[in-house]
């Protein structure tokens, strides 16, 4: 084994080391960023010395140029781990772009963001985790509450044959009447809220459940753009 090679590898291990350990916050004892510090630091000066030793056993050309080539490998490799986050936000991006409904989770100083990529239709739509059940929901500002269609009503246990159906409600379909619930929690990636007030439809009154506003009003904010909507916690 080479000297580089040797580099390498003592850089790969330290970088999986730290993004195994990155959420303890410590490596071996030592903070994640002050042992990210030395793991740079300390291959580079390996790979320093290794090219100084090569350029006395070759043409000073041939080790400057070995030198800058595994430097930029390098510096490529700490870059990557600098810019995880980055670039886990990114894939996350272009995920939802591609597959409206997906919910790019973002994380800042004062909370937890989701944003939802419009889809084709024009609305928004997202996969909503429902008493532990993952459903399709259209996201309506216009709906005063969750409410579920009969078929999700029933994908998540609710006993649909036992409800009262003594609310009446305007749907896509016209006027139909709902029956009040309360539902464990409801998800939308990290953001999750419980106890929440919904409504479930009569049988073929509604194609899609709608995340309505007993949910969305007990957010921090709603910001809706062109192609997306961003929910904050």
């Amino acid at each position: 084994m080479n000297g580089l090679t040797f580099v390498l590898l003592v850089l790969g291990a330290g970088l999986a080391l730290l993004v195994f350990n990155h959420s303890s916050g410590q490596t071996f004892g030592i903070d994640n960023n002050d042992f990210g510090q030395l793991i740079y630091l300390v291959p580079i000066a390996g790979l320093l010395g290794a090219g100084i030793l090569a350029g006395r056993r070759g043409s000073m050309n041939e080790a400057l140029r070995n030198l800058a080539i595994w430097l930029v490998i390098i510096l490529g490799l700490v870059a990557a781990y600098l810019y995880r986050n980055d670039a886990n936000q990114f894939a996350g991006r272009m995920v939802a772009g591609l597959m409206p409904g997906r919910a790019v989770v973002v994380t800042g100083s004062d909370g937890n963001e989701v944003i939802i990529q419009k889809a084709l239709g024009g609305h928004f739509q997202a996969d909503v985790a429902v008493d532990g059940k993952n459903i399709p929901m259209l996201v309506d500002t216009g709906a005063s509450s969750v409410v579920l269609s009969f078929e999700d009503a029933s994908a998540v246990g609710i006993d649909t044959g036992g409800l009262a159906y003594t609310v009446r409600v305007m749907t896509a379909n016209g006027p139909a009447m709902a029956a009040p619930v309360r539902l464990d929690e409801i998800a939308i990636g990290p953001i999750s809220r419980k106890n929440v007030r919904a409504m479930v439809a009569q049988d073929g009154m509604l194609d899609e459940s709608l995340l309505g506003m007993s949910f969305l009003s007990t957010l921090s904010s709603l910001n809706m753009q062109t192609d997306e909507l961003r929910l904050r916690d």
